[in-house]
């Protein structure tokens, strides 16, 4: 590989003149002139995650752009990027921290940076963020692409402001994907749904809609875990109750449980006795001794980098299936983009309906090409994006 397949477009540092914390911004490339990628959140955030973050963006935006299916469809790719800021979200000074980023990268954001709710953070937040540091709308720099931005605008707002059972549609449609990817495995290996238990790594925005909507598909969660440790029942934990008995950043009130539930600690999720395990929470989650307790069948990446390479490779070899964040979690970008720009409507069954749709197709695309290379579903989701990325920088341009 050239540097220019392996190194980002724009890479910048931000340091906080109040706090001392650091943020960062990676553009890993543009297309038609803008990238598309959330802002994160977390204790320990670095510039090389960041970057891996950005690359990541821009393969999922190759992965949802079909070329012989262009003219049917308004939403067009856009290119990858990624924020991030290196602060505990709980800490009292985070909100400032997050407005003063804002501040400092007002220029990216309304020009070419895209961007939203990641780790750690809430789109609510990141709207209220990005209006006091005097931001029209943290995702403007699209705005020019759009036939009629008044319309647009409006049809994402509505679609925001839908809720199903009690939870947003924005935070359902990742979810949504997630789910749906992992019953394309199961149906593709003729597996029942009801004999499939599942473990979920986080009960946040990602993680709490998954583990709704695989329960919902009439498999059971047999583990979930939280920053206060893991809570498991072999018979099947109450999703819902879990759900509604959880705070703002994912975490499950004890008090709430059944006596039958169990209290675990924090990695006891890794072992549970379940085909699939739902990382769903941070990056770098299972590394290589970590994958040796693991005896599920496919390990399905809700979050952004959770496995390690080397625990892949362990993981590879013993037959264990690692279906990848860059598939797996990229629905809530596309959904975003699919409602702006028109190709479905402010309502959840259009939402659900199109993210299905498109999540079983790329999964199906993405399994099939691993099989006949004889590769990993990462390797020939990769073979995928490097087939198409020419495509997209000759009809789009590699910069504009």
């Amino acid at each position: 590989m050239t540097s220019t397949d392996t190194d980002p477009l724009l890479s910048l540092t931000w340091t906080d003149h109040v706090t001392g914390r650091r943020g960062f911004l990676v553009v890993d490339r543009l297309v038609r002139g803008v990238a598309s990628g959330g802002l994160r959140m977390r204790e320990g955030c670095t510039l090389a995650e960041v970057t891996g973050l950005a690359r990541g963006m821009t393969m999922k935006e190759a992965l949802h752009y079909d070329p012989e299916r262009h003219p049917q469809h308004r939403y067009l790719p856009l290119g990858g990027a990624k924020g991030g800021i290196d602060c505990d979200p709980r800490d009292p000074a985070a909100y400032g921290v997050l407005v003063r980023f804002f501040r400092a990268m007002k220029p990216s954001v309304e020009s070419f940076w895209t961007t939203g709710e990641d780790l750690g953070l809430t789109q609510d937040l990141v709207d209220r963020a990005a209006a006091e540091a005097g931001l029209v709308s943290s995702i403007q720099a699209v705005y020019p692409l759009l036939d009629d931005e008044t319309a647009a605008r409006r049809r994402l707002a509505d679609a925001f402001a839908v809720e199903v059972d009690g939870i947003g549609l924005d935070e359902l449609v990742g979810g949504c994907g997630v789910a749906e990817s992992a019953l394309a495995a199961l149906d593709r290996a003729g597996l029942p749904y009801r004999e499939a238990r599942v473990a979920v790594q986080g009960l946040g925005t990602m993680g709490g809609a998954t583990a709704r909507f695989l329960t919902r598909a009439g498999l059971s969660v047999v583990a979930v875990a939280d920053v206060k440790g893991t809570i498991a029942n072999p018979a099947g934990l109450d999703v819902e109750a879990l759900l509604r008995a959880r705070d703002g950043h994912g975490t499950v009130d004890r008090a709430t449980l059944r006596p039958a539930d169990l209290e675990l600690p924090g990695d006891a999720w890794l072992s549970a006795d379940a085909e699939i395990l739902v990382p769903a929470a941070v990056s770098y989650a299972i590394d290589a001794p970590d994958q040796e307790r693991i005896s599920a069948r496919w390990i399905v990446e809700a979050a952004n980098m959770p496995v390690l390479p080397e625990a892949e490779r362990l993981l590879t070899a013993r037959g264990v299936t690692v279906l990848p964040d860059v598939v797996v979690n990229s629905g809530t970008n596309a959904w975003w983009w699919w409602t702006l720009f028109g190709d479905v409507g402010p309502s959840a069954e259009e939402a659900f309906a199109q993210v299905r749709r498109a999540m079983r197709a790329l999964v199906e695309r993405t399994l099939t090409r691993a099989e006949r290379d004889g590769t990993t579903p990462r390797a020939a989701a990769h073979a995928i994006v490097a087939d198409r990325l020419p495509v997209m920088g000759e009809r789009f341009g590699w910069y504009r």
